[in-house]
């Protein structure tokens, strides 16, 4: 199937950018302790592998459950957000609860997304493995969670990208 073609004619059907959010889910960023590229980098790769024009959301949060729950549904609910992607908050540690914050929003699971990442990266990395990142649906936007550094994005997001597509056309119906 030629995606491309495929996802233009979705873009001229409704005559409109998809909008996107992305949540970066960092305590120190969110103070200001450093800058955060997480996002920026997954706007540059999806931009440059989805063929659609997209209307950015952005946010940039700490560490918190219900702060995060909150934020994802008023990204898929009130803004619209087709398509909400995270960084970070998916591995071991304590103050790491995206996934439980993603689960506790959507309304079916897709462990697919998270299983990928972690068997593709666990080729470069062996503690990838500790990732717990996943994805899911709520109503018809899909939410997926991203590791938090940069060069993970850099190395999932695009392995992610047709499984994406594919879920987003049929969500659009």
């Amino acid at each position: 199937m030629r995606w491309d073609v495929d996802w233009s004619l979705m873009q001229e059907k409704w005559n409109k950018a998809m909008k996107v959010g992305r949540v970066t889910l960092s305590d120190r960023a969110s103070q200001g302790v450093y800058e955060d590229q997480s996002g920026p980098e997954i706007e540059r790769i999806l931009s440059e592998n989805l063929s659609v024009e997209m209307d950015w959301r952005r946010v940039l949060i700490p560490d918190d459950q219900d702060l995060i729950e909150q934020k994802l549904v008023e990204l898929v609910d009130a803004e619209d957000c087709e398509l909400v992607v995270t960084t970070g908050g998916t591995g071991p540690s304590l103050r790491d609860v995206t996934p439980e914050a993603t689960r506790k929003v959507i309304d079916k699971e897709l462990m697919g997304f998270g299983e990928i990442i972690r068997v593709k990266s666990y080729e470069r990395v062996k503690t990838a493995i500790l990732s717990r990142a996943t994805a899911g649906i709520r109503g018809r936007a899909l939410i997926v969670n991203l590791p938090g550094s940069p060069r993970s994005i850099g190395e999932c997001l695009p392995l992610l990208v047709p499984a994406i597509r594919e879920c987003l056309r049929h969500l659009r119906g």
